[in-house]
């Protein structure tokens, strides 16, 4: 009976814990749907639903039939190939460092590891400038692969960690079983290390596709022509108006936030087992 009531106490415990913050993080999303399925001048009525729901702002969405939203398609398209690009490359060039560093013991490598993982104690927003510089006098300002090769240089020292720390726990006795078979580092990449790996390879991809996915301050400062945008820093021209069609910016950005929760949820099992390999020593 005591073990019980102990147990009930540590429930309750993460009952008082866990319900505001699930409250703290539902009613911004409420409010988004809220304001998404109003009529226009009656998404601020003060009512926990409107009287007279509609879908008419996904449509105004999905038609472009508002001014801002004249390259909605365009920009969503950008978003999205910013975002798989960043993932694709950040993913290559963290496979191979950790391997690297971690499983053919590169002379130096964790040396640069470190020196990557520093860069973190600096703010990206006071990067940013330099990066706009450096963009500049290579000749990639406008241009899409200014952001890409930003979020890049921001996601892979994290991630290059991660696979760092996962790979430290796969046991020596593959690789070395591998050699006396007479694989080459190329083949223990590939046919050893990177199996045992995808938990991992899937959360880092999927972290720097999220991260490149919900980046406003490079995407602002790189890129500048309409077509060239990505819808994140697009929904951003709303707040220039005085009065701003919150309803539809609602909609737009409920619709913005469907594909990474879909990615998130779909791949859930392999954040949370990847992000947290090698947190733990065996």
């Amino acid at each position: 009976m005591k073990i019980s009531w102990r147990k009930v106490s540590l429930e309750a415990q993460l009952l008082l814990v866990g319900i505001p913050v699930l409250l703290w993080t539902l009613i911004p999303v409420y409010h988004l749907l809220l304001f998404a399925i109003s009529p226009r001048d009656k998404a601020t009525s003060g009512r926990l639903w409107p009287a007279d729901p509609t879908l008419q702002n996904f449509e105004i969405v999905f038609g472009q039939k508002h001014f801002y939203l004249n390259h909605f398609w365009i920009q969503l398209g950008n978003s999205l190939m910013i975002a798989v690009a960043v993932g694709v490359i950040t993913l290559a060039i963290a496979t191979c460092a950790a391997f690297a560093i971690s499983r053919l013991k590169v002379r130096g490598g964790r040396t640069v590891l470190n020196m990557a993982l520093f860069t973190y104690f600096i703010p990206a927003a006071f990067l940013a400038v330099p990066m706009y510089k450096t963009m500049a006098t290579y000749g990639l300002l406008n241009n899409r692969w200014s952001l890409i090769l930003a979020m890049v240089t921001i996601a892979s020292p994290y991630c290059i960690w991660v696979l760092k720390q996962a790979s430290d726990k796969l046991p020596w006795e593959l690789d070395e079983a591998a050699r006396i078979d007479g694989a080459t580092p190329l083949q223990l990449f590939r046919l050893v290390y990177l199996p045992l790996m995808v938990p991992s390879l899937v959360a880092v991809g999927t972290y720097a596709l999220l991260l490149a996915w919900n980046e406003y301050l490079y995407g602002f400062l790189l890129l500048s022509a309409e077509k060239d945008l990505t819808l994140a820093v697009a929904l951003g021209n709303f707040l220039n108006a005085d009065d701003s069609p919150w309803e539809v910016l609602m909609a737009t950005g409920f619709v913005y936030a469907l594909p990474p929760a879909a990615i998130y949820y779909a791949f859930k099992r392999y954040m949370v087992s990847g992000l947290t390999a090698g947190a733990v020593k065996s």
